[in-house]
């Protein structure tokens, strides 16, 4: 399922719910409707950079990837060998939603989603 994120600060956002919610969860906001007021931009714009500078000191863990490799899938050629995990960030996934909260910060407008 999709979130998309709206304000008129910026263009729309759209998130896979499953991403959205890790961020909200740190914002205490429902997955399904909400908003963040004007108000709340500033400190939700903290949360997340914080969030961030966590993730970032803590990258994928060694346990992931002795998953990845004690679980081979074949590749098209039959191989079992895996090519290096490609994760996308914390960081990399919150980011569009960090800048349209500082542009609503900026220009007072609300952020919200699921209306």
């Amino acid at each position: 399922m999709l979130i998309t994120f709206k304000s008129k600060a910026a263009a729309d956002i759209v998130m896979y719910k499953e991403h959205a919610q890790r961020i909200l969860n740190l914002l205490d906001k429902d997955i399904e409707r909400g908003i963040i007021v004007h108000a709340d931009t500033e400190k939700a714009i903290a949360i997340i950079e914080t969030a961030i500078a966590e993730s970032r000191a803590h990258p994928a863990t060694q346990h992931l990837e002795q998953d990845v490799t004690a679980h081979p899938q074949p590749n098209e050629a039959g191989d079992h060998d895996h090519e290096l995990i490609e994760s996308v960030s914390f960081s990399s996934r919150a980011y569009p939603l960090l800048q349209m909260l500082r542009a609503a910060n900026e220009q007072g407008y609300d952020v919200v989603w699921g209306v």
